[in-house]
């Protein structure tokens, strides 16, 4: 070992100094120097590695030789004060302490980390606890030992919830998956229970209106906005009223039949009627119809409210504003043009036990609770063929298309039957409409600016507020840069949400078959197409990277 008088401070006490004569105390190794570092002395310092490595070869490359009786002078050791570091995360949501501890210099305390936190500007979300659990780690480390730790949160801005209409009462579509129960437990599948009916002053729509949100903050405490939840439209139809003690309610003035609508309900008048036959004429009401019996054919049925029929339709035709009900089935034939001889549409939804060679178009969702067989379906929501059990619900023959899906439990015959599927086929359109709205969106910006550099070019209000014409012009500035920024807000939460449902478009629009998929099925996509050659089992079918894909794992 190299004799510790060769190592001492420098005058101003931090740095370790070698002074060696390379003839006499040659040659070194870096082990030694780093040996001389450990006396106690000197163990607390930074070893300055780069000059320990120099210092052995300029030692050993003179200790030989003549030059070597010259006194060589290296720093090879030096205090440093502990350091302190912070990482942010690239959204500021987040920051890290790093703390390094000192080589016989200065320490650190928590005075210490809230001036650098000062100077670094994180300033919100700091956890106290986190901070001194660190420092107290700080404490037991060995020179240049680190340590490190989250010590500062932002907090996301949370959007606010969507406006959302809760009905109070149900609507004659949903009876058909309710059979009443029997007093010794049975359930008559034939007994569908009372027709829906409300009395004046009955609550029927609940309005729950959107949140606003809660703004959130980043670790530098800039705010986060959080975006109020998207209103919805909220209307009081024929026979209803907003309740004067809460406008969020909405209630019964009339008894009668309550019918959904795209922005609230309405009460109908019912007509009832036992069967709709060549010796009743056709129907064209303008409130709700119940039919106690069957349609019969060639009759023709429309409401401005719901049609419900206790019985069988055959061969008629049903057109209604609200939901269409039949409780038991719908029967046609194909005519000599190939059309069908039954067709019901409705603006609402669609709901039958069974059907057959019918054609049923519907804005809503269309319900078979047992079979379609050889029909034309199209509604702008989802097909259902299925019971509430998911035992029963078979989809054969015919054309089937439903923009937001297709669900049955068994899919095609084994007869190999064709049927022809067609879903999600509006990606195109929901595109072009975001688009729209991206470009409309822009266009409010702009006008936004161009109103806010006017107003900016005004006068002091004291020199107008006496001028009746310009203080309507600036009364119509301020009222069209509040419209517009309304509307703005608006359609940026429509744009938001339409963007959502075209980046899972094919995710959430597919077809599913609850128990089998039968051969020469014609799938149809959005642009992919395959016609099944085989029997496949449970599964879901979706277009992914546009081919038909079937996923057998749920």
């Amino acid at each position: 070992m190299l004799r510790p008088e060769l190592i001492e401070f420098s005058q101003d006490n931090q740095k370790a100094e070698l002074r060696i004569v390379p003839n006499l105390n040659g040659p070194i190794t870096e082990d030694a120097l780093l040996q001389l570092l450990a006396l106690p002395d000197f163990s607390c310092l930074r070893p300055l590695n780069a000059v320990i490595t120099q210092a052995v070869i300029q030692v050993n490359q003179l200790h030989p030789k003549d030059e070597g009786k010259t006194e060589l002078f290296f720093e090879i050791g030096e205090r440093r004060d502990a350091e302190i570091s912070f990482d942010v995360s690239s959204d500021k949501m987040q920051a890290s302490m790093t703390l390094t501890a000192a080589f016989g210099g200065k320490d650190l305390g928590l005075r210490d980390v809230l001036q650098n936190l000062k100077l670094q500007r994180i300033s919100m979300g700091l956890s106290k606890a986190k901070i001194e659990a660190l420092l107290a780690e700080f404490a037991t480390l060995s020179p240049g030992a680190k340590c490190h730790c989250v010590i500062a949160n932002g907090r996301a801005a949370v959007n606010g919830a969507p406006a959302k209409l809760e009905r109070k009462v149900s609507l004659a579509r949903e009876r058909l998956l309710q059979p009443q129960a029997n007093s010794d437990g049975t359930v008559d599948m034939r007994n569908l229970g009372a027709v829906i009916m409300v009395k004046p002053g009955n609550l029927l729509i609940v309005k729950h209106p959107a949140t606003l949100g809660v703004d959130g903050y980043n670790v530098y405490g800039e705010k986060l906005i959080a975006k109020p939840g998207k209103d919805v439209k909220f209307t009081a139809g024929n026979g209803t009223e907003f309740s004067p003690h809460d406008p969020n309610q909405l209630i019964a003035t009339v008894a009668g039949q309550p019918v959904e609508t795209p922005s609230g309900m309405q009460v109908d008048d019912v007509l009832q009627i036992k069967n709709v036959d060549v010796g009743y004429g056709h129907v064209d009401f303008k409130g709700s119809v119940l039919i106690t019996g069957d349609v019969g054919e060639g009759m023709v049925v429309k409401s401005l409210g719901d049609i419900t029929v206790m019985g069988f339709v055959d061969s008629a035709t049903l057109e209604a504003k609200g939901d269409i009900t039949v409780s038991k089935g719908v029967i046609g034939r194909q005519l000599k043009d190939l059309s069908l001889s039954t067709k019901l549409t409705a603006q609402g939804q669609i709901s039958a036990q069974f059907v057959q060679y019918s054609e049923l178009k519907a804005t809503g969702n269309i319900l078979v609770t047992k079979q379609l067989l050889h029909s034309h379906t199209q509604t702008q929501q989802q097909l259902l063929v299925s019971d509430a059990s998911a035992r029963r619900g078979d989809l054969v023959g015919g054309r089937a298309e439903a923009c937001k899906g297709i669900k049955a439990v068994a899919i095609g015959a084994t007869a190999d039957t064709k049927t022809e599927l067609f879903c999600a086929m509006e990606l195109t359109e929901l595109k072009q409409q975001l688009k729209q709205l991206d470009h409309s969106i822009k266009s409010m910006v702009v006008a936004g600016l161009n109103i806010e550099a006017q107003l900016r070019k005004l006068p002091p209000k004291e020199q107008w507020q006496g001028d009746a014409m310009m203080v309507e012009q600036v009364r119509v500035m301020l009222d069209e840069k509040r419209r517009t920024s309304t509307v703005r807000t608006q359609e940026e939460l429509e744009y938001e949400a339409l963007k959502l449902e075209i980046d899972g478009y094919y995710k959430h629009y597919c077809i599913d078959a609850l128990k089998h998929v039968f051969s020469n099925v014609e799938i149809h996509i959005g642009t992919a197409f395959q016609r099944t050659q085989r029997e496949h089992g449970p599964c879901h079918i979706r277009n992914k990277n546009q081919e038909i894909s079937f996923d057998y794992s749920h």
